[in-house]
C-alpha cells in the first residue's frame, strides 16, 4: 500500500475504537477520520489519543441513524474502509429496553452499508461479539460453531450484524467485510494515559473491579456464584484491548491487500483461555495488592455461562496473536484507573 488509505472509524471514542486509532496511527500506511455520537464516550478521548501519538486527525459528532448527517462524512472525504465499532454494548440495558438496542445498532449498521454503496467504499471491518454464540454446550467455540438462540438483545444484535453483512456481500460481490467476534476486551494502553472509559457505573467487571479498589464504588457484586462451573462463577475469555485493536489493523490491511479468498469472513478474537470471575478478581488482587470488597449475588439476565475462544483461524489468515496475558491485563487497567482519578477523568 504505497500511498496513505483513509479509514473511517465509527464510534473511535470508544474503549476498542480509541486503542484501535491509536494502532492505525502508529502505521503510515493510515489516515483516519472519527465519528461518534458520544452516547457512551467522552471526546476526553481523543484527546488522549492525540497526546499519545502526538497526530491529529479528523473527527465528526453524529449520530450515525441519521442518514442525512451520515453522509456528509462520505460525501467530504475519499474513504478506502471502515471499521465500525459504533454501538450500545451492555447486555443488561439491551434486556431491559431492548428496542434501543434493536433502533441503535441495526439502524447504524443499515446506513453505513447504505452509504458505502452509495458511494463505493468496498471494504468494512464489522465488530461483532462472542456474545453470538450463547449458551454453547461445546468449547471453545470457533468460527463454525452453529449459531444458537441469543441470550440478550445486544447479542441478537450483533447476530443479525453478521447476517446483515452476510447477505449484503452476496449481492454486491466487489464489497469485502469481515467481522471480527471478540470476547472479553479489557485493559488498557500501556501508557497507562487511555483505556476503558465508561459514562456513569460500568456493567463490565473490569472497571468494576478497578472501580471498587480506588473506592469508587463500595462493593462489587459477583453476578452469579452457582453456575455449573469450577468456582459457580461465570467463564470468559479475557483479551487485551491492544491485541484486539492490532487485529483491527491486520483486517483491514487483509482486506486492501486484497488477501481474502471471500469477499465476507468472521474471525474469532480470543486467548483461547477461559477464566472465571473469581480468578479474575484474585488476577487483580496479586497485580495491585489490593484485597477487594466483593460479595457474591443474584445472577444477571442475558449472562452466558461460559465461552472460551479457538482463536486458530485469525492466527493463521492475519499472522495475529495476543500479545498480553491476565496479568497485563489487569496491571494496564489498574495503572489506567489511577491516572484517571489522579487527573479528574
Amino acid at each position: 500500500m504505497p500511498d496513505k488509505k483513509t479509514v473511517l472509524v465509527t464510534g473511535g471514542a470508544g474503549y476498542i475504537g480509541s486503542h484501535t486509532i491509536i494502532e492505525l496511527l502508529a502505521n503510515d500506511n493510515y489516515n483516519v477520520i472519527s465519528v461518534d455520537g458520544f452516547f457512551n464516550s467522552s471526546p476526553k478521548a481523543y484527546e488522549q489519543v492525540q497526546q499519545i501519538t502526538g497526530k491529529q486527525f479528523k473527527t465528526y459528532t453524529i449520530d450515525l441513524c441519521n442518514e442525512k448527517e451520515f453522509d456528509k462524512i462520505f460525501t467530504e472525504n475519499k474513504i478506502d474502509g471502515v471499521i465500525h465499532f459504533a454501538a450500545f454494548k451492555s447486555v443488561g440495558e439491551s434486556v431491559e429496553q431492548p428496542l434501543k438496542y434493536y433502533h441503535n445498532n441495526i439502524a447504524s449498521l443499515v446506513n453505513l452499508l447504505t452509504l458505502c454503496d452509495k458511494h463505493k467504499v468496498g471494504n468494512v471491518i464489522f465488530s461483532s461479539s462472542c456474545s453470538v454464540y450463547g449458551n454453547v454446550q461445546t468449547l471453545p467455540v470457533d468460527e463454525n460453531t452453529v449459531i444458537p438462540k441469543a441470550e440478550s438483545p445486544y447479542a441478537y444484535t450483533k447476530q443479525i450484524g453478521e447476517n446483515m453483512l452476510s447477505d449484503f456481500c452476496k449481492q454486491h460481490t466487489a464489497f469485502n467485510a469481515i467481522a471480527l467476534r471478540y470476547f472479553n476486551p479489557v485493559g488498557a494502553h500501556i501508557s497507562g494515559s487511555i483505556g476503558e472509559w465508561p459514562l456513569g457505573k460500568p456493567s463490565n467487571l473490569v472497571p468494576l473491579i478497578t472501580g471498587v479498589a480506588i473506592g469508587k464504588y463500595q462493593q462489587l457484586t459477583v453476578l452469579g456464584g452457582d453456575y455449573q462451573t469450577r468456582d459457580g462463577t461465570c467463564i470468559r475469555d479475557y483479551i487485551h484491548v491492544t491485541d484486539i485493536a492490532n487485529a483491527h489493523v491486520l483486517a483491514l490491511d487483509y482486506l486492501l491487500a486484497h488477501k481474502n479468498t471471500n469477499n465476507y469472513e468472521v474471525f474469532n478474537l480470543g486467548s483461547g483461555q477461559g477464566v472465571s470471575v473469581l480468578e479474575a478478581i484474585a488476577a487483580f488482587e496479586k497485580v495491585s495488592g489490593k484485597k477487594l470488597n466483593y460479595h457474591i449475588g443474584e445472577r444477571r439476565a442475558g449472562d452466558v455461562i461460559a465461552v472460551y475462544s479457538n482463536s486458530s483461524k485469525v492466527q493463521k489468515a492475519l499472522g495475529w496473536k495476543c500479545e498480553h496475558d491476565i496479568t497485563s491485563m489487569m496491571k494496564t487497567a489498574w495503572e489506567w484507573e489511577v491516572y484517571r482519578t489522579q487527573h479528574n477523568f
